[in-house]
């Protein structure tokens, strides 16, 4: 055994090393895999000290095969088997834990700006963190949930001694709608997220609103204009009362999703008095992340402006939730 973890180690190392590291030192503390018995062939240079293995039952594959692919802007993709769980723990945990679901269109999940640096964020504020790192659809539409619902079951089952209370879900465009997933069709008080916080979020597959890779890629070409699939996956047909506590954070000058999604999402949380706060701001567009200078050197940040009151604003709407 003590062979195999040795080669392992080494196997992720030289991978690791062919490929752009991340502008933070930060690291998870676990990397949990959801489905694999091995981490042969990974190619993502952020992963844990301690690899876990959960031995969750993969229900249905996505149809991917071959290895992933990590190009240098931290974007993975050709995610399958490996779906995983990052784990961060805070030195001090405050009882809040956010599952996070980076963006990507559904076609790539990106890791780094919406996900790694969230991490680094949310930890300075003594919350526990789960990057999932799900399987892409491929087309076929229960898959991402699958993995977003096993992270619950693993962080609900484990909470107690991680010094967790309350386990949120946290997504960025096509991430939010996966957290908007979560956040309506959960299957019981488990998988119930307890707030929802989503980022300039995919929420319609309606055409004309929606961002059309998420769609086809969900869906794929034969079910994308199929109605149960448009009225289960079009997140606002969702809302009930029982949907969790949300924040939306967006801009107006959004090109990638309309800012109607938000929009359409946040009117039905006010139709069913579920709690909701909404920040617009005016300029800064789609995929800002939480890319804040300290991650991106001498680039230019388009939400530079505003992103000291979108902390803020999200810190205090935590902390009022607590």
């Amino acid at each position: 055994m003590k062979l195999r973890l040795i080669t392992l180690t080494a196997a992720i190392f030289t991978a690791a090393i062919a490929f752009a590291q991340p502008k933070s030192d930060l690291r998870p503390d676990e990397t949990v895999l959801l489905y694999a018995d091995s981490f042969e062939g990974n190619v993502d240079p952020v992963y844990g000290e301690k690899i876990s293995y959960a031995g969750y039952t993969m229900e249905k594959e996505n149809g991917l095969t071959g290895p992933e692919t990590m190009p240098a802007n931290g974007n993975l993709g050709n995610v399958s088997k490996l779906a995983r769980l990052d784990l961060y723990f805070p030195k001090k945990p405050n009882g809040q834990m956010v599952i996070v679901c980076p963006g990507g269109g559904y076609s790539i999940l990106s890791t780094y700006n919406e996900g790694l640096y969230v991490a680094d964020w949310f930890l300075s504020k003594g919350i526990t963190v789960c990057v999932v790192k799900y399987r892409l659809p491929n087309h076929n539409h229960t898959v991402p949930y699958a993995d977003v619902a096993n992270a619950f079951r693993y962080c609900r089952a484990n909470a107690e001694g991680w010094g967790v209370t309350q386990i949120g879900v946290m997504g960025f465009s096509a991430g939010g709608h996966l957290a908007a997933t979560a956040s309506n069709l959960w299957a019981d008080a488990v998988t119930r997220p307890d707030f929802s916080i989503l980022i300039y979020p995919v929420i319609t597959l309606t055409p004309g609103t929606t961002h059309h890779g998420t769609h086809k890629n969900l869906l794929g070409e034969k079910n994308m204009v199929k109605e149960k699939y448009l009225d289960r996956y079009s997140l606002e047909k969702q809302v009930n009362r029982f949907t969790p506590p949300t924040f939306i954070a967006l801009c107006s000058d959004d090109a990638t999703v309309p800012a109607e999604n938000s929009l359409m999402y946040y009117n039905k949380l006010i139709d069913v008095a579920v709690p909701v706060e909404m920040h617009i701001w005016p300029t800064g567009g789609h995929g800002w992340g939480f890319s804040s200078e300290k991650f991106k050197g001498k680039g230019k940040d388009k939400f530079a402006y505003a992103r000291a009151e979108f902390e803020a604003s999200l810190e205090r709407w935590l902390e009022a939730l607590r």
